[in-house]
């Protein structure tokens, strides 16, 4: 066997692209040592947060330096991660888009072309839907009806509408789908843990609202074990059961004003066009029919089991948020 020249580079292991947000830099950090990581994003992490021996390259996801990056290095598997959250104020649904779904379909024809292995996805228990004939859990053959009117909801479901194609056309391009919960963590704050620092919950009136969390360690953990499992799938990420915003609440020590659903679309129908909230009436809907996902796939088919259920991950965060 002949051994490498000194200095000499290993080829690529792992791609990951939205490298500098939440779940990909915590993904990053793990990876490193253990993998050759070239981390994308298009504004990459400061050099004094960047990890040791982790290459980091400025690239729009939509852009064609993905795409060329994708190609020159030939990574052995690719972590697409990049999306819009919570998207800034002003955001146009056209720029959303162009993230989200033409940003995959970047992505996937790239790793065509260079002929990656696998591709890891994140997608989002958002893309079932927020209906009222919502199983009390999902299961990964639920139909994914996305919602229209809420931009997140409708890209998660065009994006495994896109992901299903390249299934089909692309066999040798295995891919690890995990359509994940809330994500919570110790440093996690986003619109979802905004709504639980008010001075007050809100909850709709004989509505449950129910609540799945998973921990971000156990996010990342997921993602890198799809690095080598042999059991590529559609997965949902979640842990165990779900909270209702009540039993948050509780948990916080927070009054929770309950109200029903007509007001309260009246009332944000109102007042957004008002500046007064940046919430319009379609996030009635978002509180009211909160998808619970069913993780049996999960844990016997991918063999992952989350370390914390719903009701530990928003305790560990809970306790977290108290201290700082």
């Amino acid at each position: 066997m002949v051994a490498p020249r000194a200095g000499a580079r290993r080829r690529v292991s792992v791609l990951v692209t939205g490298a500098g947000g939440y779940v990909g830099s915590l993904l990053v950090e793990s990876l490193a040592g253990l993998e050759r990581v070239v981390a994308l994003d298009l504004r990459p992490a400061e050099p004094a947060r960047r990890v040791e021996g982790v290459e980091y390259r400025a690239a729009d996801v939509c852009g064609a330096e993905t795409a060329a990056a994708i190609r020159e290095l030939r990574p052995r598997a690719v972590v697409h991660l990049a999306a819009v959250v919570d998207p800034p104020p002003g955001m146009t649904r056209e720029a959303l888009h162009r993230i989200d779904v033409l940003g995959t379909q970047n992505v996937l024809e790239a790793c065509v072309a260079a002929q990656v292995g696998r591709i890891v996805v994140t997608s989002s228990g958002a893309a079932y839907g927020y209906y009222p004939d919502n199983p009390a859990a999902i299961a990964e053959d639920w139909p994914l009806r996305g919602n229209p009117e809420f931009a997140y909801s409708d890209h998660k479901r065009q994006v495994e509408a896109l992901l299903a194609r390249y299934r089909a056309s692309h066999p040798a391009l295995a891919q690890f789908v995990f359509r994940a919960c809330t994500v919570i963590g110790a440093r996690t704050r986003n619109q979802i843990t905004a709504l639980f620092a008010r001075p007050r919950l809100l909850a709709i009136r004989g509505a449950a609202s129910p609540f799945s969390f998973i921990w971000d360690g156990d996010v990342v953990e997921c993602l890198a074990r799809a690095l080598a499992s042999e059991r590529p799938g559609i997965y949902n990420l979640a842990g165990d059961g779900a909270l209702t915003v009540q039993e948050i609440a509780w948990r916080l020590g927070k009054p929770c004003l309950e109200v029903p659903a007509g007001l309260l679309r009246a009332a944000l129908a109102l007042l957004r066009p008002l500046g007064l909230t940046r919430y319009g009436p379609e996030q009635v809907d978002f509180l009211r029919y909160r998808p619970v996902l069913d993780n049996t796939r999960l844990k016997s088919v991918f063999g992952f089991t989350p370390r914390y259920g719903s009701r530990e991950a928003f305790e560990q965060w809970a306790v977290a948020h108290a201290a700082a």
